[in-house]
């Protein structure tokens, strides 16, 4: 947390927090960090695997999406690996429902700082998301050593890399607030988390490429995930994968929708969260 500035003086006056809460969400962001670390710690505190947790799963799916589409369906793959054409769908899945997920149950895990304490309560569900990093930095150096090893290496595209990781992590931000926000009046939401991710698991292209569905990709497209998951592939696999750029036009769109409706409604019934927790 950042030490007090004794030059710096604090006016206690009616009204004030609701006046200065972006300057303050910006004013408190080494708490945000705080926050992030904290939860890292905890993650991982007293696992006898470590990070190693961060690749069991990924690979475990890899290896399971991998014999389903790619050996018993015999999905197209385009001349690419099927584990590089997985992998590289699975990477902004993963990054996404992490993000999702921690954003969610972020203030139902954090009744304890809600109750008692003043800040911009957004810091909580920001802090978890960047929780999500970590795991995706883990599984992003899986797909080097496995890119290395079919010899694709990302070329100049790769430099688009970082607009879909954004784009993902707005997704979950946006329909992270909703739930977050939800979850502190109706705990029922806490349950329905996991399901929309099980689902959206399977409704999402991760183990197959949305090109081999032309006549579905719109439908497809309705899932903000494909168009991060058309970016991922473009950039990581040398434009072997193409962008379908009304589906990706429409994950932006849907994407700023889900975060500007996220913020209002967070916003709205933020007051009410210490009251009601």
């Amino acid at each position: 947390m950042s030490t007090p500035n004794p030059s710096e003086t604090l006016v206690i006056e009616a009204g004030r927090a609701e006046r200065h809460y972006w300057r303050d969400l910006w004013r408190y962001r080494e708490l945000t960090e705080f926050l992030a670390w904290r939860d890292i710690k905890v993650r991982y505190k007293q696992a006898s695997l470590g990070i190693a947790w961060a690749l069991l799963q990924p690979v475990v799916t890899l290896v399971v999406f991998t014999f389903v589409f790619g050996r018993l369906a015999k999905m197209p793959d385009g001349g690419i690996p099927y584990p590089l054409l997985v992998l590289s769908g699975l990477l902004p899945w993963q990054l996404f429902s992490s993000a999702f997920s921690n954003a969610s149950n972020s203030l139902v895990s954090n009744t304890h700082l809600v109750s008692k304490v003043y800040f911009p309560r957004l810091l909580i569900p920001l802090s978890s998301i960047m929780v999500a990093l970590i795991d995706f930095a883990i599984v992003i150096a899986l797909y080097a050593l496995l890119a290395l090893w079919f010899g694709l290496i990302p070329d100049w595209r790769i430099i688009a890399l970082p607009f879909f990781i954004l784009l993902g992590l707005f997704a979950a931000l946006g329909a992270g607030l909703w739930l977050a926000a939800l979850t502190v009046k109706f705990r029922d939401f806490r349950f329905i988390v996991p399901f929309i991710l099980q689902v959206g698991l399977f409704l999402s292209p991760v183990g197959f490429s949305a090109a081999n569905l032309p006549s579905w990709r719109w439908l497809i497209s309705i899932n903000p995930v494909a168009g991060v998951i058309d970016g991922f592939r473009w950039s990581l696999l040398q434009g072997q994968q193409s962008i379908y750029m009304p589906g990706l036009f429409m994950s932006v769109g849907i994407t700023l929708l889900l975060v500007c409706t996220g913020v209002r409604y967070f916003r709205k019934v933020e007051r009410s969260f210490a009251d009601i927790i």
